[in-house]
């Protein structure tokens, strides 16, 4: 009977990324695998055909060479038991985890490590740019102190595991192909608790509250991250100790705006100071600075107070304060007021030179129209 094309078997096109080749055949195995379907022949058919087929388009060499010729470049190449990097490498990448264990790429793996924590640190901007040491108090697991951790009652040791000898992998057989795989009894470990310490119930681990002291580098933003070494959850049974992440989160300032290095801010000017010019003071994270305003400053103009933003925490030169002055129109004005404004306004009409803007805006409205129906 010819074989099927390997492409087909596994449900891929042609032009099939290795994920993707994986992914399908994981998705075959996992369906038909001989000791999910032990009364089924024909689940241990195809899983043994998608096998083959992983075998050669799973391998760059193989896989050209099958592109190229067909079934007949890979002859004697694939099929259930062949040598060189065959059925072996395929289940200890592939399978390795549906069973769970290692694929038999070691021996005892021993106690499991921790798990890593995140703690999510809201910081003020000041903070944030100067520096800070501030204390957390982070829930997690600690190593249980009755049985320094071992799981075992005070006075009692671990014993070896009777089912793999203390090895933590058990070999499993099945037809053709034979693999090593955690071991279902002691998970791995080589190690059973025949006597439970009262306190954590075999774990070696129980729940506990910390107060940590985190020193927070000049210059972080939202995103950095800090690394606590040893400070997250103890592992189970006298396993390592993960690490504790602490994110950095800066709060919204109520005159500043971040974006990187620089600081911008708003800084609201009246009429009288943009039209005749003066000095303002204006708030930098260091202190109040004099800001020059020229006259005849234009609302938006940005002025760069430089060396007044934020020492990045990666290097690199300081960052500026960057002031947009913005003309605040006045409100709530007497008919005195009015008066005046308006008398001035009257003052102006007719001279192009104090509103250089205003004409040119005009002459390009005049000319974008004439275009239009000419």
């Amino acid at each position: 009977m010819a074989k099927r094309d390997y492409y087909e078997v596994l449900g891929v096109e042609k032009g099939a990324t290795d994920a993707e080749i994986k992914k399908a055949f994981r998705r075959i195995a996992m369906k038909f695998h001989p000791d999910r379907n032990s009364d089924d022949k024909n689940s241990d058919e195809k899983f043994k055909e998608a096998q083959e087929a992983y075998e050669i388009l799973g391998d760059e060499e193989k896989k050209s060479a099958y592109d190229r010729f067909g079934h007949a470049g890979v002859d004697g190449n694939s099929g259930g038991g062949g040598g060189g990097a065959g059925f072996g490498d395929v289940f200890g990448d592939v399978f390795g985890d549906i069973f769970g264990g290692g694929g038999g790429r070691g021996g005892r793996s021993g106690p499991a490590r921790g798990s890593d924590l995140r703690y999510d640190l809201q910081l003020d901007l000041e903070d944030a740019v100067k520096g800070k040491t501030v204390q957390i108090d982070v829930p997690t697991l600690s190593g249980c102190e009755p049985c320094d951790g071992s799981g075992a009652r005070k006075g009692s040791s671990p014993v070896t595991c009777d089912t793999c000898g203390g090895a933590g992998q058990v070999r499993m057989s099945q037809g053709f192909f034979s693999v090593q795989q955690a071991c279902p009894k002691c998970r791995g470990r080589g190690q059973m608790i025949s006597d439970p310490c009262g306190e954590c119930h075999g774990q070696g681990v129980k729940e506990e509250r910390k107060t940590l002291s985190v020193k927070i580098p000049a210059g972080v933003d939202t995103g950095d991250r800090i690394r606590l070494a040893g400070k997250g959850e103890a592992g189970p049974q006298g396993g390592p100790t993960g690490d504790l992440y602490v994110q950095m989160h800066v709060r919204d300032h109520a005159i500043f705006d971040r974006d990187g290095a620089n600081l911008h801010c708003e800084v609201p000017i009246s009429f009288a100071q943009a039209a005749l010019g003066g000095e303002l003071e204006v708030p930098t994270l260091s202190g109040k600075v004099k800001l020059k305003i020229p006259a005849e400053t234009q609302s938006g103009k940005l002025f760069r107070l430089r060396g007044k933003g934020v020492d990045p925490v990666r290097g690199g030169p300081v960052g500026d304060l960057l002031c947009r002055v913005i003309l605040e129109t006045p409100v709530n004005l007497s008919t005195e007021q009015k008066a005046f404004l308006q008398d001035f306004d009257k003052s102006l009409a007719g001279n192009s030179k104090h509103s250089p803007r205003t004409n040119s805006w005009f002459d390009g409205v005049k000319k974008f129209f004439d275009n239009l129906t000419g």
